[in-house]
């Protein structure tokens, strides 16, 4: 038996960081990259390790780079974490799991670090595979919250919903974490919308640009259980953007949501320091007439534009930086 299966890159379109607290937001999957796992049976259970595990270098500048861009593990804890909270979850179901082995490997293209979910791309794409392996069926919601389980709980990455629900459910996907509704189920309402409905859109990264999450989130985490004003009028804010976008989407007026995207942007830069680097690759962008927005913490922008000229004009500036800009091809939702 072998089996193997995909996750995509997540964007971010709205509402983006307010997922973490209790907000809305509205993302996509799209896929021009994508995290693959391969799982087939074998007497001993083994997971393999993929490039950017290895710990051979040319020279010490060599290492220092590869840290720079990988940190100092790469994606076999992700793999072990997934596993391991896979049969938690089905230990404390009490679902019974076959007792043969296997061997698992990942790879995935997905840019390293800039906002676009790539570890919880591999973890879901994981979590799939055990899925397969083991016969066991889990609701999306509650597989988004394993996924999540996985970075928070066993890795202790700070992270939210968003991502894990997006790559979830897959395509363009709107969420409602209300604080109620998540003590009362355990997961908020989650949305499957068409993707049709949405003006073109562009990513743009590079990798120079990231940002540290775990920074950003902890300053924003701690500014938020010290109920800090600013940050809680942020939240709200970042929400009430979310349901504008719902509203033009469904209305079928598209060119309401270029500046929504970018009042989210600007709310954000208002809470936060952002980098010379990444509000230039912003400012670029708006400077040809496109919108431009966060994917994540930094390192990719997502944003709108009008005609295919506008697009080329967008692309040839930001490759001037070294920037790479992409039409994100957007993921068919996974079906039940």
């Amino acid at each position: 038996m072998i089996i193997k299966e995909y996750s995509y890159p997540r964007g971010a379109l709205i509402g983006n960081p307010s997922d973490g607290y209790f907000g809305r937001t509205i993302a996509m999957t799209f896929a021009n990259f994508h995290a693959e796992v391969l799982l087939y049976e074998s007497p001993e259970l083994e997971i393999l390790p993929d490039a950017r595990d290895h710990s051979v270098f040319s020279s010490i500048s060599a290492l220092a780079d590869d840290v720079k861009l990988f940190g100092y593990y790469g994606g076999i804890r992700l793999l072990k974490a997934t596993v391991r909270r896979f049969a938690d979850y089905c230990r404390r179901e009490g679902i019974a799991l076959h007792d043969r082995n296997f061997t698992i490997r990942y790879a995935s293209n997905i840019p390293r670090s800039v906002g676009l979910a790539g570890s919880s791309a591999i973890i879901t794409a994981c979590m799939r595979t055990l899925t397969r392996f083991y016969g066991v069926a889990i609701p999306k919601p509650v597989f988004a919250n394993l996924v999540l389980g996985v970075e928070k709980d066993e890795l202790r990455i700070s992270a939210g919903l968003q991502d894990r629900v997006a790559q979830a459910f897959q395509g363009l996907v709107y969420m409602d974490f209300n604080k109620d509704l998540m003590a009362r189920q355990g997961y908020g309402r989650y949305e499957e919308l068409d993707a049709a409905l949405l003006p073109p859109v562009y990513i743009a990264y590079r990798g120079a640009l990231a940002e540290t999450s775990d920074v950003y989130h902890h300053d924003l985490r701690s500014r938020y259980e010290q109920r800090d004003p600013q940050v809680l009028e942020a939240i709200a804010f970042w929400a009430d953007l979310t349901e504008k976008v719902k509203a033009a989407l469904l209305a079928r007026t598209p060119s309401k949501i270029a500046p929504l995207m970018d009042a989210n942007f600007d709310r954000r830069a208002l809470l936060y320091k952002i980098s010379p680097g990444n509000l230039q690759m912003v400012e670029s962008a708006r400077s040809v007439g496109a919108s431009a927005n966060f994917t994540g913490s930094g390192g990719a922008i997502i944003g709108t534009y009008e005609d295919e000229a506008m697009f080329q004009r967008l692309k040839q500036k930001l490759n001037a930086l070294g920037i790479e800009v992409i039409k994100p091809a957007i993921t068919p939702p996974v079906g039940d």
